[in-house]
């Protein structure tokens, strides 16, 4: 269960990253504060971190298109980041597929 949940928080730490580089101390936030619901142990909590993983992976597919786009208007080499954010887009999302365990699921079982 730690290394699907530490998969999670690594995630979190490079898109908080990625939102600090761009300015957004608000989505910085809450990337760092995202994981601290793996201490609410609802089921509610484990679907919305697993929605939050896919939507940061998507955040990262987009940057990269948007990256490339960019490095190709202006005659740059673009391989190298587009393999690096498309591995980060798949971690990201392995994350969110991994919170779907039944070993994590059995952990945010509803009380009663």
């Amino acid at each position: 269960m730690i290394p699907r949940i530490g998969l999670f928080v690594v995630a979190s730490l490079l898109l908080a990253a990625h939102f600090f580089r761009q300015g957004s101390l608000l989505l910085t936030a809450v990337s760092l504060l995202a994981p601290l619901l793996f201490t609410v142990r609802r089921p509610w909590s484990l679907v919305v971190l697993q929605v939050a993983a896919y939507f940061a992976a998507a955040i990262w597919i987009v940057t990269a298109v948007l990256l490339v786009q960019e490095r190709v208007a202006m005659g740059r080499p673009w391989t190298v980041a587009a393999i690096i954010l498309g591995t980060v887009a798949c971690l990201t999302a392995l994350a969110g597929v991994l919170l779907n365990s039944r070993t994590i699921r059995e952990k945010y079982r509803s009380p009663g």
